[in-house]
């Protein structure tokens, strides 16, 4: 792309998918929606009480910031591993790393905006069975 075809895209708040981690997701900006080439930016949403099929992605790195609830997260070989967030907190999750997201209430959702530097919206998503 050379310099008069750059240009800013805005992304309208997008439709809900629901992803393979069975999670309703908003996907902001990616390769197909902005032309991303290194990232995207999703918001997703767990319902209260929810819970997200395990999985890990796979060779991308992930930073995730929650905006609303409390939200556990089992992670690594057998989902041993446990850590909590809230609001405000910033979440750093390397590449295939095993992990499942927790909605600890069960009358509110959990919001985050979720960072990638792989600007595809699911392909690199792999169902984890440990």
């Amino acid at each position: 792309m050379n310099d008069h075809e750059l240009k800013i895209v805005t992304v309208k708040t997008p439709q809900e998918i629901t992803t393979r981690q069975k999670l309703p997701y908003f996907v902001g900006i990616s390769r197909q929606t902005a032309g991303a080439k290194s990232i995207s930016m999703n918001l997703v949403v767990i319902p209260p009480g929810g819970i997200a099929e395990a999985h890990y992605h796979k060779n991308f790195e992930t930073g995730i910031y929650v905006l609303e609830g409390e939200v556990e997260t089992r992670f690594g070989e057998g989902l041993e591993q446990s850590v909590i967030n809230g609001p405000g907190d910033f979440i750093f999750i390397p590449p295939n790393l095993p992990h499942q997201p927790i909605n600890l209430s069960h009358d509110k959702p959990a919001k985050a905006i979720v960072v990638r530097n792989d600007p595809n919206e699911q392909e690199n998503v792999v169902p984890y069975t440990g």
